[in-house]
């Protein structure tokens, strides 16, 4: 058996990536890594004010829960909580933090807090006063993160909330994030250039250095102010703790920072901050009342965890940051000029939760408009045909897609009861009305894979059955089988079970639907895609350019690839999208389907993807598009496919390494 060989130093290397739980997962599983999640919360009251109305002074505890399991969709590699006690006495702790790793991290965490007050009376527990000053986590700023690694480094000291630590309260700083920054190494060159030492090479502890120092000089400069001015002792802390603005701050270290964020912070002395990149790649909400500042990702987490209307929670604009200071007064700054908006649209297509009253009704109408492509595919014969969806992340898109076949049905009904020329008798409208689609559940996710098997055709045969089928939903050999996906990406979920156990139904024919456009390019913005290869729409195009005997093109594409190393940023042009140009996008689904239809299969199968215009037309205000169409919205991006592409022509396709087991 021949394998490519990935990029791993010797056979040892290869062999335990192939047995690992996270090529197993990678190969059968299939997830997109999602973008991380966070939640912030302030409260405006005191902690006795949420004892006597609420019966707890743990509400802000219990609520910044609440938003983290409701986000537990964008992140389950780790999560971290941070609290910020205000009232604490030199001495006295006044920042908290616990962090876990894994799918159970979020009750990990909150059982570690709630362990801290386990000996407690009763009394003791429900005194607010006492809470103060002498409970952990009985504060009033919370942070909260959930995190998805983009980058591959994982542990604890990469999960999120990042502490810096000093003996100044207005010196302390606890950052987390939702995003992925595209020029880390530049920033780790500017901090680098003014003596800073980071001891660790990631983009959330090079970031949190770089706000860090700003923030060191935020202080430094109203010390000299107040200095001069002739205070002393705690006089000048407090006078500082008044006025440290942490607007400076993001002035002074976001104009170096390339990609998609929402980066939030807290100081020791109670200053609040949380800021979006200027392209609003990354999603940001906020709600504010005379109790409570909440921040979270996304918006239906605050309708729920505060039981809230839509209407009531703002979205965070491009480039702004919103800002609160200990005394809990609120202010929008725009931090840097918005730039031309590019909302990530796979946050709507897949990461966000469906609950969204707007991305509810954008997946319907990606569902929806697929209705020509799919009547095609099908011989126009809906009629004979079986509509369902996998995985269950596809499911508000298929209750489009039925609800557009409906319609066409409703509307063929009525062209026919219109074209008699007589009274109708019951059993012709009976005949008429019986025109109908059928939507079925089709494939149920039957078992979760045991990682703990590595061996080759053990693990081929378990990913075979990680989904079963409902048998006898379909007429053999007469029904086709419409099948719809969120999105095709990697394919090998495709390849290695879904195609197979579909086949088992012996439809006419299969029709996998792809609710949006053939994902062609890397994301570097906080969705895990960075390689090439990952993509089977780029393995399709290479192959097509090997069939035709056009591999200059891929060559050429090396060298203009290099040729751009020394340039600016700016001036970077995507050359990859020669490697799409020669071909139809049907003709790259073509490719795909050769390519992933498995050994023995004989049934038909085509692949019907979402167009670009289809898809800014289901999801107008997200714009984002840059892995289906390689518009990348950050020079920094550009910078980095470029790379990508030289990567997988030097590793891949050039030297060929292959070995032989």
């Amino acid at each position: 058996m021949t394998k490519i060989l990935p990029n791993c130093l010797d056979y040892y290397d290869y062999f335990s990536y192939l047995c690992s739980p996270d090529r197993l997962n990678e190969i059968y599983m299939e997830p997109l890594k999602h973008e991380c999640g966070v939640a912030m919360i302030r409260l405006l009251k005191p902690l006795e004010y949420y004892q006597e109305k609420y019966g707890t002074w743990m509400y802000g505890l219990n609520k910044l829960y609440l938003l983290m399991e409701k986000q537990h969709n964008r992140g389950q590699e780790g999560a971290g909580l941070a609290c910020v006690k205000m009232q604490a006495n030199p001495g006295e702790e006044y920042m908290f933090r616990e962090r876990a790793l894994g799918s159970g991290a979020i009750t990990e965490i909150f059982q570690a807090v709630s362990k801290q007050f386990s000996s407690l009376t009763p009394q003791q527990l429900q005194d607010a006063t006492f809470a103060k000053s002498c409970l952990p986590f009985a504060g009033e700023l919370y942070m909260g993160h959930l995190r998805y690694s983009t980058t591959g480094k994982s542990g604890l000291s990469y999960v999120h909330p990042f502490l810096r630590r000093n003996n100044w309260r207005a010196k302390n700083l606890c950052m987390c994030g939702n995003f992925n920054m595209t020029n880390v190494d530049e920033v780790f060159d500017e901090i680098t250039s003014k003596g800073q030492h980071p001891r660790i090479y990631s983009d959330t502890y090079i970031m949190l250095e770089q706000v860090g120092h700003r923030l060191d000089r935020e202080v430094e400069r109203l010390f000299k102010i107040y200095e001069e001015q002739g205070l002393q002792g705690m006089d000048i802390t407090h006078a500082i703790e008044e006025h440290v603005d942490l607007a400076n701050v993001l002035r002074t270290s976001a104009p170096l920072w390339d990609g998609g964020y929402v980066i939030c912070g807290l100081t020791g002395s109670g200053e609040l901050m949380s800021m979006r990149d200027p392209w609003g790649i990354r999603p940001a909400f906020y709600y504010k009342d005379d109790e409570v500042l909440v921040i979270a990702s996304e918006r239906p987490v605050i309708q729920t965890a505060f039981d809230l209307d839509a209407s009531q929670i703002i979205e965070l604009q491009p480039g702004q940051a919103i800002l609160m200071n200990k005394h809990g007064e609120m202010r929008l700054e725009q931090i840097l000029p918005a730039g031309q908006e590019n909302k990530c649209s796979f946050e709507r297509i897949y990461f966000s939760r469906g609950s969204d009253v707007d991305i509810y009704n954008e997946r319907k109408a990606l569902g929806y408009q697929l209705r020509d492509k799919i009547m095609k595919a099908i011989d126009n014969e809906p009629e004979n045909a079986v509509f369902s969806f996998i995985p269950n992340t596809a499911e508000v898109a298929y209750y489009g897609m039925v609800e557009s076949f409906k319609d066409y049905m409703n509307h063929q009904k009525l062209e026919k009861i219109s074209r008699m020329d007589h009274v109708p008798t019951l059993e012709e409208l009976e005949a008429v009305m019986d025109l109908r689609i059928r939507a079925e559940k089709v494939a149920w996710k039957d078992i979760k894979l045991r990682t703990f098997i590595s061996e080759g055709s053990s693990r081929n045969d378990l990913a075979a059955h990680v989904y079963d089928i409902t048998y006898g939903c379909l007429r053999p050999g007469i029904d086709s089988l419409v099948i719809i996906d969120d999105s095709i990406v990697r394919g090998t979920t495709l390849k290695e079970s879904i195609i197979r156990i579909l086949d088992r139904l012996h439809p006419k024919k299969i029709v996998l639907v792809s609710s949006c456009p053939q994902v062609r390019y890397p994301d570097y913005y906080g969705i895990d895609m960075s390689r090439m290869s990952e993509f089977i729409a780029f393995r399709a195009a290479i192959e097509l350019l090997k069939d035709r005997g056009m591999t200059s093109i891929i060559e050429e594409t090396y060298r203009n690839c290099k040729s751009q190393l020394d340039k600016p940023k700016t001036e970077l042009v995507n050359y990859v999208k020669d490697i799409y140009r020669p071909f139809t996008p049907e003709e790259v689904s073509e490719k795909m389907v050769e390519m992933l239809r498995p050994e023995g299969v004989t049934t038909p199968v085509e692949i019907v993807f979402q167009d670009l215009e289809g898809l800014h037309k289901a999801i107008p205000n997200h714009t984002g598009d840059w892995y289906f169409s390689g518009h990348y919205p950050t020079p920094g991006g550009m910078k980095l496919l470029n790379q990508a592409f030289i990567n997988w022509y030097e590793q891949k396709y050039d030297k060929q390494l292959r070995i032989t087991f």
